[in-house]
């Protein structure tokens, strides 16, 4: 597995300190500090993992940028204020897989590069379940939204049944099954079987084809509230389409997504000049959290590189959603 566990020395180079504070990064466990064996024997509910990737936007004809993510929310996340809302007793940041150094990462042949895609699936989909068998919480920056396939399908074989999934997205992710990258990760999980009931909130109207849009509408596992219908049109508000969705998946455990592509502005392999604002995504990200079955969280398609002199503001805002959605679990755990 390329597997990278974060040294405490990682950490320490991008904490910094202040006399009378305590950042986050000061006192988070770093996955050097143990044997993946012992995963049970840690107190940590949530693991932190980076995919600092984006072969699988790029094996979908998308731009690349989004293997920056990871290293932007690394940045803006240890710094955090550690206070009585966010503690980092409860978070362990494992590391990171990196493929960047495998062969065809760099390359513009969109077979080779599916290929990779695949074998990436199979790189997250163990380490998933590796740390859902030992009750943890995972944490996935991605990196593209390929990987919500590793996901889904290291949750099901853990817990040895299909999950449910919601999707904060424009897009379903659920293009035909051509071979592995970032439009198809939801398909390739329902057909092989991983995936149960899939909601997407926030889908865009414009970008998603007729023939999805039938699959969505036919098929009673599948599930969207359009942000046209819901916010544009106004004939639902953004709570209630939120509640709707979370309504749908809420059966069984769940697996929560959160695509930036879906956030205004924000820079990714997709970004969109109309889209959900930054705290409508934190509510999704905290609403989500207090659900006593959602699984784990993704955060993807993030791509702060792309925004230049900006791109601080948007590792921020990452830091933001991952902080909003263990407050969430925080609470429920508390009760």
């Amino acid at each position: 597995m390329p597997l990278k566990l974060l040294e405490k020395s990682d950490l320490e180079k991008l904490c910094k300190r202040r006399e009378g504070e305590t950042k986050l990064g000061e006192g988070l466990k770093c996955g050097s500090e143990l044997q993946l064996s012992d995963l049970n024997e840690v107190d940590a509910r949530f693991v932190v993992i980076g995919v600092p990737e984006d072969a699988g936007p790029r094996a979908n004809h998308g731009r690349a940028g989004a293997e920056s993510g990871w290293q932007y929310f690394l940045n803006a996340f240890l710094n955090l204020q550690e206070n009585q809302y966010l503690k980092s007793e409860s978070i362990l940041m494992l590391g990171e897989i990196d493929i960047r150094e495998m062969p065809n990462y760099h390359s513009t042949d969109i077979t080779k590069l599916r290929a990779l895609v695949s074998k990436l699936d199979q790189e997250v989909s163990e380490l998933i379940e590796m740390l859902v068998k030992a009750g943890k919480i995972p944490i996935l920056i991605g990196g593209g939204h390929n990987n919500a396939f590793g996901l889904i399908k290291g949750c099901s074989k853990a817990l040895g049944k299909t999950i449910n999934c919601i999707n904060f997205d424009p897009h379903t992710d659920y293009r035909d099954m051509e071979g592995r990258h970032s439009g198809n990760g939801f398909k390739y999980a329902r057909e092989e079987g991983y995936l149960d009931q899939y909601h997407v909130c926030g889908l865009h109207q414009n970008y998603n084809s007729a023939s999805i849009l039938k699959q969505f509408r036919e098929d009673k596992g599948l599930d969207f509230h359009s942000f046209d219908y819901s916010i544009i049109q106004a004939n639902m508000s953004y709570k209630n389409m939120l509640k709707e969705g979370l309504e749908f998946v809420y059966g069984k455990g769940f697996g929560v997504e959160l695509d930036c592509d879906g956030i205004q502005h924000f820079p990714s392999s997709a970004i969109t000049s109309s889209g959900f604002s930054p705290n409508q995504a934190r509510m999704y990200a905290y609403k989500s959290g207090t659900c006593h079955n959602a699984l784990y969280f993704h955060l993807t398609e993030a791509a702060p590189a792309l925004a230049g002199d900006n791109a601080t503001k948007w590792g921020k805002l990452m830091a933001y959603l991952v902080s909003d959605f263990i407050k969430g679990k925080t609470q429920l755990f508390s009760k």
